[in-house]
């Protein structure tokens, strides 16, 4: 017996068993619910053939040809993807905009007996909904920025807090990137603009907005990503607790987290030719040979004072945040990391 086909407006993975996303992969790799599962009614080769045939023959050869791939590829996600699913199974089923995909899913569904959801609008309505939530939530939000001059560990400061139970919001990690000029992580690519907005989104419907929410100090864009505008306003005006570091211990643990740069040359390199301009032949020279002797060291060293420290003291400057504390730790070792946490959530308490 059927079961029914519901419509809504509820998109939250949370309220079903599986939220199943019919659009094709390349749809979903730009942007899905997070917790989402792909079961494709047309691959990105169905639909292109299906487009050709509407564009060349006729509308009801290129609907046919669509349900005779619909058909076969939705009895392949019946046995293989939901084989093992009991008959209390709930899903959220949706396609771009709520409209033929989505139905017959959800039709072979509600016959199978699972009592299924269809998401009205799709997509579209998912994706109107974080935009509207991001501007929303910007208004309610507690941050305090964890600041410090490159190589003062903030990213391990961060994991630190959110292990002792803080709330952190991890940007970097969201964006897959470092936020430096060579802070792209090996072998992962930074997400697409949207599936980094629904990511965040979802990790902000998470916290309690009545506590402090630890983030990194970050420029409004990290990689190839930018922060949207309403919760970047936020961030800037947050207070801020500043680590400082010594510059020599600094370099030492940016060579330990970027290991692959000393590998790989290419990267260093270019680095260093795009700097020209603002520093002159003299300077890059002088990495140059530092990266040719291999005196790694000396080079993070000299970067730091000479480009990364001058760069970050003016954001800091120019930001003006309001100063909770100065922190100052001996290195980036886990005996410091651990103590400067204790020192932040004291000042938070206090």
């Amino acid at each position: 017996m059927s079961a029914p086909i519901i419509e809504t407006e509820e998109w939250k993975s949370s309220n079903y068993d599986m939220v199943i996303d019919v659009r094709s992969p390349s749809e979903f790799e730009d942007d899905h619910i997070p917790g989402a599962i792909n079961m494709p009614v047309l691959s990105d080769s169905e639909r292109a053939d299906v487009g050709k045939v509407y564009k060349q023959k006729s509308t009801f050869l290129a609907r046919k040809k669509g349900a005779a791939f619909v058909a076969r590829n939705i009895a392949d996600h019946l046995q293989e993807k939901l084989q093992g699913i009991g008959p209390d199974f709930t899903p959220l089923i949706h396609c771009w905009r709520g409209g033929q995909r989505s139905k017959a899913f959800a039709q072979i569904c509600s016959e199978v007996g699972w009592k299924s959801y269809i998401l009205k609008g799709g997509y579209k309505s998912y994706r109107r909904a974080v935009l509207q939530g991001l501007e929303g939530v910007s208004d309610t939000l507690m941050f305090i920025v964890i600041a410090g001059r490159t190589g003062s560990g903030k990213t391990d400061i961060l994991n630190e807090l959110k292990h002792e139970g803080a709330q952190v919001l991890d940007l970097e990690g969201l964006a897959v990137h470092r936020g430096s000029l060579l802070g792209g992580i090996e072998n992962r690519m930074q997400p697409g603009q949207r599936l980094f907005e629904s990511n965040l989104y979802a990790d902000l419907l998470k916290f309690n907005l009545g506590k402090p929410i630890y983030v990194e100090s970050e420029s409004s864009r990290i990689g190839n990503i930018q922060l949207p505008k309403d919760v970047w306003k936020k961030i800037v005006a947050a207070p801020m607790i500043s680590i400082i570091t010594p510059s020599t211990t600094r370099a030492t643990y940016l060579l330990s987290e970027y290991k692959h740069l000393m590998i790989d040359l290419s990267a260093l390199n270019n680095l260093v030719s795009g700097m020209t301009q603002r520093h002159g032949h003299a300077r890059t020279s002088v990495w140059r040979d530092l990266i040719k002797a291999k005196d790694w060291q000396n080079l993070a060293e000299n970067l730091l004072n000479t480009h990364y420290d001058p760069a970050y003291d003016k954001s800091i400057f120019r930001h003006n945040r309001r100063l909770l504390a100065e922190i100052r730790q001996k290195d980036c070792g886990i005996r410091n990391v651990k103590a400067t946490v204790t020192q932040i959530l004291n000042i938070a308490r206090g």
